[in-house]
């Protein structure tokens, strides 16, 4: 079986207790006040029957039975009030400076001892969806909850009959334990007046207090799922990997990975189906790791959990949904609900689509990956442009630079407009950074491409969706000619009109020399930041250096 699921012999149990982190975490669980919901059929009958939740009768889940819900089952939506996106300032990890690991878990007990008197709930779901990459995880939630629970469920693989059997022929993981998320959005704490987002990596475990919205437990599950795979030679991917394959006659196939942050347009990128030109499989647009040695693929979630602003009511697509969050509802004319799909009533409406939604959806791709997209929101780069060096393709995802979204709750005095770097889209790593620069460079050593997409505005003019996927096309049949970028090492540009940048004009020149800038001063910041925990090798910033002082002499 892949991960430590129970206690077998003393060596594993004191690999896994370390510290009182998992044992007062997994404790919790198994109290007398603890309900187990087997299925999501059971999680769906819960979540229906919960106060605040939303039957839209007008809208039916299709593949039902294959999905393991019951006969009639209709799309479930439910609501939360002010806060309708991730909240990163709650976040509180083992091993970085200033986590007081002893105060916490003392907040912590309190937490599980308050809350005996009201009712949880239980359920497991298998985290990786190909024998060579399964975690199991756990979850308990509080009584008035129960549509987290039930959208857990459906996001990841619930442990049916078939992944039972499947989990228990997977590769085996001997160093890592099961995952356990512990939540009460109930629970407060004038200290945390965010929430509390807890986690310690290592042990495989994290407790998500004062906090409903639902991304806080889909990501905190995931945050663990990809610290096992980095642990365990595979590349943590927040981004979006599919396949193409020619319709020339040639057979050709092209693997290709898109990170971006949510609203990045690797949703966008990952599903579309670029007007029946090709053969598209798509792996995931969200959750996924590589193989670094083999180079094969491997989704960790069946569905989608995906914004619903583009999606307006009578979209074909809707007919896949499965639960949706943070959206208003309506009336038909025949007395049916059905949800005002678009962000009318706030910003962020969430939707958990079926994986029907992809029609030629797998989960594991075993072609070698071709090329890694960092997509940015930056004004100083073109539409797009291929970097040719292994240190500076992986640096450039370690500074990947993109704008806030509506997904983020934040903090008081965040500004949201300002331009911020996120490393490889992913804010959800909990290792060291230089264990995925490493791991991303060996890619791109081993004859990975790598390729920025700007899906923002370059100077003052927007770049369409419809740009990023030709130019996409372009380089999938090998007809994209990129040229040298002035001087600048390492970076080549496709030139495209009223796109192309000039180093010569002293305006662009000195804005794209204030990007670089930034990207050299968010480098040296780690070696300070977090006590160094996330400090690059020295051959990040001299790559970074090297295009700035080309870029100064042209």
């Amino acid at each position: 079986m892949s991960t430590i699921g129970y206690f077998d012999n003393l060596e594993e149990f004191k690999k896994l207790h370390t510290l009182p982190v998992r044992t007062t975490i997994e404790s919790a669980f198994y109290g007398n006040n603890v309900v187990r919901v087997n299925d999501v059929a059971e999680a769906y009958e819960l979540a229906k029957k919960s106060a605040g939740t939303v039957e839209l009768t007008g809208l039916p889940v299709c593949h039902n039975a294959e999905l393991g819900l019951p006969e009639g089952a209709n799309v479930l939506l439910f609501n939360d009030g002010a806060v309708f996106g991730r909240t990163a300032a709650a976040r509180r990890i083992v091993g970085w400076p200033e986590v007081d690991v002893k105060k916490i878990c003392t907040v912590l007990r309190e937490a599980i001892h308050n809350a005996r008197n009201r009712k949880f709930y239980t359920a497991d779901a298998i985290i990786g969806l190909d024998e060579d990459f399964m975690t199991r995880a756990h979850i308990m939630l509080p009584e008035g909850h129960e549509n987290n629970l039930y959208n857990w469920l459906l996001n990841f693989q619930y442990a049916n009959e078939e992944y039972e059997k499947r989990y228990a022929n997977s590769r085996p993981l001997p160093n890592d334990g099961d995952i356990f998320v512990y939540g009460d959005p109930y629970w407060s704490h004038p200290d945390f007046p965010l929430g509390l987002a807890f986690f310690s990596p290592e042990q495989n475990c994290a407790a998500v207090l004062g906090m409903r919205y639902f991304g806080e437990f889909k990501k905190g599950t995931l945050t663990l799922a990809w610290g096992i795979g980095a642990r365990n030679g595979y590349v943590a991917c927040h981004g979006g990997l599919k396949r193409y394959q020619l319709k020339d006659g040639s057979g050709k196939k092209y693997v290709l990975a898109a990170f971006g942050l949510s609203g990045s347009g690797k949703s966008t990128i990952t599903h579309a189906k670029h007007d029946g030109k090709y053969d598209v499989t798509v792996l995931h647009d969200d959750a996924v790791v590589i193989n670094v040695k083999e180079k094969y693929a491997i989704a960790l979630e069946p569905a989608y959990f995906d914004k619903m602003a583009d999606y307006p009511i009578g979209c074909p697509d809707n007919k896949y949904l499965l639960s949706l969050q943070n959206l208003g509802v309506t009336k038909t004319k025949d007395g049916k609900l059905i949800a005002v799909s678009e962000d009318i009533r706030n910003g962020n409406g969430r939707a958990i689509k079926s994986r029907y939604w992809s029609p030629n959806r797998i989960d594991r791709i075993d072609e070698p990956i071709n090329a890694v997209c960092w997509l940015m929101k930056d004004s100083s780069l073109p539409p797009v442009v291929k970097l040719t060096g292994a240190s500076l393709a992986s640096v450039m995802g370690a500074t990947l630079a993109t704008i806030r979204t509506s997904a983020e709750h934040l903090a008081p005095g965040v500004d949201p407009n300002a331009l911020v770097i996120e490393c490889y889209a992913n804010p959800f790593r909990t290792y060291p950074l230089s264990m995925d620069y490493e791991r991303f460079r060996q890619l791109f050593e081993d004859g990975v491409e790598c390729y920025i997409l700007n899906t923002g505005s370059f100077l003052d003019k927007k770049v369409p969706k419809e740009m990023t996927l030709e130019i996409l096309e372009k380089i999938v049949e090998g007809k994209a000619n990129f040229v040298p970028f002035g001087n600048l090492p390492g970076i080549e540009l496709l030139e495209i009109e009223g796109f192309v940048p000039d180093l010569t004009d002293a305006a662009y020149k000195e804005l794209f020399i204030k990007r670089m800038e930034d990207r050299v001063k968010f480098v040296d910041s780690r070696e300070t930041e977090k006590g160094g925990v996330d400090a690059l090798p020295q051959d990040a910033k001299e790559a970074l250096a090297k295009v700035m002082e080309a870029a100064r002499r042209a």
